[in-house]
């Protein structure tokens, strides 16, 4: 997440590195750590100390690539190092005096650098092109490689979604449409696909509780909402399990119905390592003390199961932090939730939403932790053309604060939101060129690149 000035100038970012062989360089390390700290400051500028630790096989010739999380920090000089800046890419390489790294070596750089509005800490180093996971390269106890494997259950810290190491994440994955209407799109086939083609971390799970939903039959779609948590857990990916409210929009509405959910799924499913919980998906028309009210009394039903599970509050104005109320963050800034371990949901269209709605996200993002548990690329109606810029610099922002997010839809439904084509959950194929719609290729490809857990 963003660090402002006086915060950076006292913290370290640890990161780790693994290996990689090219044909211009050796075998870079199967283990790294970098510490990263500010330490100096001025009016625009900084003066930062990059550290290296080789904690793995020996290295000879290395280079060190991050990038400036700020439009405005810019590289002035640097040493014990060739340094360049590229756009926001930074890169270090190595000297012919300190390129080679034995075990446990350590590199000491360092530069100097401008900025502008902010100065926030680096989120990520790689060496050698391979990024950095602060581990020596072998896996904890019970990782198996999957993303619950890897993390376990999560938690919140300070504003961050974090793992059982303490270390901030981001879950990048699908939401599935209504499960009322497109159960057929769920099936071993298709969660087979989003776990091991489009490398998903968070099944996304949409039940809506007016709309033919939860309120027709609260037993059988409380069934199939834990059975997809289970399909969820077999592949190790987490389940968001979302109380799908959008008509009526306020909340306390159905905080009965609610209150009646929660206390099954929390107490069926406590003892998993997977599951988070949504209480609320659009509040709109009503206002953040009522949608502060609601939250109130149905978060302690969860916690009287499930004490531990992290728990995801809906805002006002659809989840825009009611910037499409005409307010902002600081409403919920300023008399936030009265409860431990929660995150506040935002969403976005990115057709719909553009710069105005990332500088809420900017700004709230260093003040309350954040989880975008559902987007589209188009329009807020689910329809229109994608909107492939805006797509692109909203991605890019949650990539750099570390904001888990879920896209709307893992679905076939005849709208342009949809990944998948018309048909294609009649079928086995949910992962090929010809089933994916363009929104669909765009986030498979965005989703299935490494996460790079941090686990040192």
């Amino acid at each position: 997440m963003k660090r402002f000035l006086a915060l950076l100038a006292t913290c370290a970012t640890v990161l780790g590195l693994t290996a990689l062989v090219t044909p211009q360089t050796a075998v870079a390390a199967t283990g790294c750590r970098v510490d990263y700290t500010v330490t100096n400051t001025w009016q625009g500028g900084f003066q930062a100390a990059v550290k290296v630790t080789n904690l793995g096989a020996p290295v000879t010739g290395w280079k060190l690539e991050f990038a400036m999380p700020s439009p405005g920090q810019r590289l002035a000089q640097g040493w014990n190092a060739t340094w360049s800046q590229s756009g926001s890419a930074v890169t270090a390489t190595a000297r012919d005096w300190n390129a080679a790294l034995a075990t446990g070596a350590v590199a000491e750089l360092g530069f100097t650098g401008s900025f502008t509005a902010a100065n926030p800490a680096p989120s990520a180093f790689t060496l050698n092109g391979v990024a950095c996971t602060g581990s020596d390269g072998t896996p904890p106890a019970g990782d198996d490689g999957t993303p619950v494997g890897t993390n376990g259950r999560l938690h919140v810290c300070g504003v961050n979604l974090c793992n059982r190491y303490d270390r901030p994440v981001q879950l990048r994955g699908m939401s599935t449409h209504g499960i009322q209407w497109f159960s057929q799109c769920y099936s071993a086939a298709s969660m087979d696909a989003l776990a091991d083609d489009w490398k998903a971390d968070l099944l996304r799970i949409a039940m809506y509780v007016q709309e033919d939903g939860y309120e027709t039959d609260p037993a059988g779609f409380t069934e199939r909402v834990n059975g997809l948590v289970d399909m969820a857990e077999d592949r190790g990916m987490y389940a968001l399990i979302d109380f799908h409210t959008l008509t009526p929009g306020d909340p306390n509405y159905n905080l009965d119905r609610a209150k009646t959910f929660f206390a099954s799924v929390a107490a069926r499913n406590a003892d998993k390592a997977n599951v988070i919980y949504e209480i609320a998906n659009e509040p709109n028309g009503v206002s953040w003390p009522a949608i502060k009210s609601y939250a109130e009394q149905v978060i302690p039903v969860i916690r009287a199961a499930d004490p531990d599970a992290v728990i995801v509050v809906g805002t006002r104005g659809w989840s825009s932090l009611g910037v499409s109320d005409g307010s902002s963050e600081s409403e919920v800034v300023n008399n936030p939730v009265n409860a431990a371990n929660i995150m506040y949901a935002f969403h976005f269209y990115a057709a719909s939403h553009k710069d105005a709605y990332r500088a809420a996200v900017s700004r709230a993002a260093a003040q309350l932790p954040l989880f975008v548990t559902e987007f589209g690329t188009v329009s807020a109606t689910g329809g229109g053309a994608m909107d492939r810029a805006s797509t692109a610099a909203w991605l890019d922002l949650l990539d750099q604060l570390k904001i888990s997010y879920a896209n709307w839809t893992y679905s076939d439904a005849p709208e342009s939101s949809a990944a998948l084509r018309p048909g294609t959950c009649d079928g086995t194929d949910y992962s090929s060129g010809g089933v994916l719609t363009e929104s669909g290729a765009l986030l498979k490809d965005r989703i299935s690149t490494p996460d790079h857990f941090p686990t040192g």
